[in-house]
């Protein structure tokens, strides 16, 4: 345990950060790992690998993840702008090389292979673009001859663009999403709002009548009809369960869910741990996006309530997809459960958006200024 007197690095990251939040993201880590022992053995296993291959590489992903996570929490509000700024013109970049030499997979290109690890680099601009935006936003509210809200329509409109190039119509969904919340709490009018909202129905007729793939799976949650294998198995991997479970281990229908070690988890959870370990897992994301959201209502400063607020909003929307999804409560869409679904591209980038989060609700001197706390009368030197 570090001491109040104790000035080093270490020491002040300890007594300034949320141990809430890093206690909870701590949790999900955890429960990544045990998951992954019980969804990947069968997934392995089906595809002539070691039983324990998925959940190896998951505990080979969540060391560096916590790493980055803890390192990203160390830096300061501006050194978070200009990491996000460099992440942000790397991950353009490979977002448009993704489409001429990306790997194709089910009839999209999202993945781009560097130097033989295979990346997604729509996961990494997701954080990006958030702290950018926020920045843009904070700037236009500081400085309002600055056109930082143009500019951020300009970059989200980019961003949507590449998205559905690629196409990946569930990633522009959150982005537009998380988007139109920082939109709102930077206390822009009402009419824009809602000329957003319909720009974002306006935008899922359009891809329903596009992309066959999109109107396909719309089609299949509305009529029950055509290939639903996988989002049937996952209810009845739920309904298995019941609300203890069946034991660790013990889970049947998990074996036949192709992904049941990633977009799938939480089925797999229910089944063998039941309902009550599902209610336990969105309890902790409930907790991390309410407080988030609180924390950012309390910021003085402009940009880190932006920051926070769109970070949380991203994460909370991503699980909300993926539980929905387990659930049948949506169309099927490959959108993985934050520090649980396996995946190395999603852990990584999650525990940058996290490490920012952690970053940015640091409790720092300069805060207690703003806030017009004055020192104490004791603490005043003697004349």
């Amino acid at each position: 345990m570090q001491s109040r007197l104790d000035k080093s690095p270490v020491a002040t990251w300890w007594w300034t950060i949320d141990r809430w939040f890093l206690a909870a993201f701590l949790s999900l880590m955890g429960l990544g790992i045990v998951l992954s022992f019980a969804a990947s053995p069968a997934v392995a296993q089906r595809i002539g690998l070691d039983s324990f291959h998925f959940a190896t590489r998951q505990i080979i992903f969540t060391i560096p993840a916590l790493g980055v996570m803890l390192a990203v929490s160390f830096l300061e509000s501006r050194q978070i702008r200009r990491m996000a700024l460099a992440m942000l013109c790397i991950m353009l970049v490979l977002m448009v090389a993704v489409l001429y030499i990306g790997v194709e997979v089910k009839g999209a290109r999202r993945w781009v292979s560097l130097a033989g690890v295979s990346i997604q680099p729509s996961e990494f601009l997701k954080p990006a673009f958030v702290v950018i935006c926020a920045w843009l936003f904070a700037e236009h509210k500081r400085q309002p001859d600055i056109p930082g809200n143009l500019f951020a329509m300009l970059l989200l409109a980019l961003v949507i663009s590449l998205l559905v190039a690629q196409p990946d119509f569930g990633q522009t969904m959150l982005v537009l999403g998380t988007w139109g919340v920082m939109f709102f709490m930077a206390g822009l009018p009402w009419l824009w709002i809602i000329a957003l909202g319909a720009a974002g129905i306006g935008g899922v007729f359009a891809a329903y009548t596009v992309f066959p793939h999109v109107a396909g799976r719309i089609d299949r949650f509305l009529t029950g009809e055509g290939d639903t294998f996988q989002v049937d198995m996952g209810r009845d991997a739920l309904i298995n369960g019941g609300w203890f479970g069946v034991g660790p281990g013990e889970g049947t229908v998990k074996r036949v869910i192709p992904d049941s070690h990633a977009d799938f988890v939480f089925s797999v959870a229910g089944e063998e741990f039941g309902l009550i370990m599902c209610f336990f897992i969105m309890t902790i994301f409930a907790f991390i996006v309410l407080r988030g959201l609180s924390t950012a209502l309390k910021e003085q400063d402009d940009f880190s309530r932006y920051a926070v607020g769109g970070l949380v909003t991203v994460f909370g929307l991503q699980s909300v997809i993926n539980m929905a999804v387990n659930l049948q409560l949506m169309p099927a869409k490959g959108m993985t459960l934050p520090f649980i679904s396996y995946g190395g591209s999603s852990q990584i980038a999650i525990a940058i958006s996290m490490g920012m989060v952690l970053a940015l609700t640091r409790k720092r001197p300069e805060k207690r200024k703003q806030l017009g706390f004055a020192p104490s009368p004791r603490a005043m030197p003697a004349e």
